[in-house]
């Protein structure tokens, strides 16, 4: 059946959600096109290139067997980099900083624990992958450690690990579910750091939905979702007024983003009483590394997360080393001032004299990492809403908030995926029924 410019499907949205969302109905035969609000594509997964640093939004970890590699393998989107090393590394608590726990030699050797605390977290870690995680959706983090884990010590080094599995500090509120199976992907495969930062990513994503025929207009700006009378998806409008008419769209916006432009229903509800995860963020390029092997640290005592990325991928220039620095923001954060100052700290510590071969410095205090946590109380991943919007046909959503599989980009990618062939089933049935 022959379509017009009004039987395209529409995705509003193109970070890697939105983009991977296009690529897949593009190959599926659907005329599909993207609009996006800024001047060019990515949203959070965008990295600007300056002085031969290439400086993500803030720490970017991809997971190696995660829902969002799956999706990526099957585009056929290449994604060079490497594993970060497990030497160099620290805990840092109470003004010390130990060796970080993260095999049998180093849990003997750390000075972070006592002997008993040292069987009980190798007895936790050795125990991990067995864990089911279904079973601790309705559980908060706080719960599931405090009735696992005896000692102290080990409670709070637990709560480290889900800090830097998840990027997410809301003990009392989170689903453990989550918790434990990104602590079980992290052990399993590990996480890659990308060449030439998180932009491989969208660029790699954007081409395929390009080659398959999608089309990609930037400084577009969607203000809302258009239905018709019957309650169908009509269109978008857009914030000049101009209206684009469809009868397909998906919205792959984060979840304050999503509630703006939704029509009423659940799907808009659950987007604007979305909590969203907060770190405030430290990233800095040096000419140097005045500490070669100081490129990891993880706080224990405070929720800090210390990382030269560049030492793994290639991210700066020849001689250059990139730091991001991380502060998981929880309900009892300090000012930003205050963040911003301790996360200094934490670099005078373990690169003495960096203030001295700064290139770029920049401070993002309250960046959004995800933009709705999953919480205890709706059950963790199986509490997020579908892609489908069934209250409103022929409308779909992909995000960071949606859908069951994965969490962080995970979830923008397995969400954009699952969106796409959904929206291509409704395509392909409206198309029966016409004809």
């Amino acid at each position: 059946m022959l379509r017009t410019a009004g039987d395209d499907t529409i995705v509003v949205g193109g970070g890697l959600g939105g983009l991977t969302a296009a690529a897949f109905l593009a190959r599926s035969g659907c005329p599909v096109t993207v609009l996006e609000r800024a001047a060019a594509p990515g949203g959070r997964a965008a990295t600007r290139e300056s002085n031969g640093f290439y400086l993500n939004l803030g720490a970017h970890a991809l997971y190696r067997g995660g829902h969002g590699s799956r999706v990526l393998d099957e585009l056929g989107v290449v994604r060079p980099g490497g594993v970060p090393k497990p030497s160099g590394a620290y805990a840092l608590d109470r003004g010390m900083s130990h060796a970080l726990p993260g095999g049998f030699v180093s849990l003997l050797t750390t000075g972070l624990f006592g002997l008993a605390a040292k069987l009980e977290a190798g007895r936790f870690l050795a125990g991990l992958a067995r864990i089911d995680a279904a079973a601790l959706d309705r559980i908060s983090v706080r719960e599931w450690i405090d009735a696992s884990m005896h000692h102290p010590d080990v409670r709070r080094f637990t709560h480290a690990l889900v800090r830097l599995a998840s990027y997410a500090n809301a003990p009392d509120t989170m689903s453990a579910g989550v918790a434990a199976r990104q602590l079980q992907a992290a052990l399993a495969s590990n996480v890659s750091y990308l060449d030439r930062g998180w932009q491989t990513l969208v660029d790699g994503v954007r081409a395929r939905a390009e080659e398959a025929g999608a089309r990609l207009r930037t400084a577009a700006a969607v203000t809302g979702v258009e239905c018709s009378s019957d309650g169908r998806v009509a269109g978008v409008r857009l914030r000049d007024g101009e209206l684009v008419r469809a009868r397909t769209v998906v919205v792959a916006l984060d979840a304050p983003a999503a509630a703006e432009v939704l029509p009423d229903g659940p799907a808009q509800r659950h987007a604007a009483a979305a909590t969203p995860v907060l770190a405030g963020c430290l990233d800095v390029a040096l000419k140097s590394l005045p500490r070669a092997r100081a490129t990891f640290a993880l706080g224990v005592d405070e929720p800090v997360y210390f990382s030269v990325h560049s030492a793994t991928a290639r991210l700066a220039p020849e001689g250059g080393a990139l730091i991001h620095l991380g502060w998981y923001v929880g309900d009892d954060a300090p000012d930003a001032k205050t963040v911003e100052h301790r996360l200094e700290g934490v670099l005078d510590r373990l690169q003495p004299g960096w203030r001295d071969l700064i290139v770029e410095r920049r401070y993002l205090p309250r960046m959004a990492v995800v933009s709705a946590l999953a919480t205890a109380a709706s059950g963790g991943l199986s509490g997020r809403p579908d892609a489908a919007v069934s209250e409103t046909p022929g409308l779909f959503l992909a995000g960071d908030w949606v859908g069951p599989d994965g969490w962080l980009a995970d979830s923008s990618l397995a969400s954009g995926r699952r969106a796409a062939q959904l929206a291509a089933e409704h395509a392909r049935r409206r198309d029966v029924a016409a004809a």
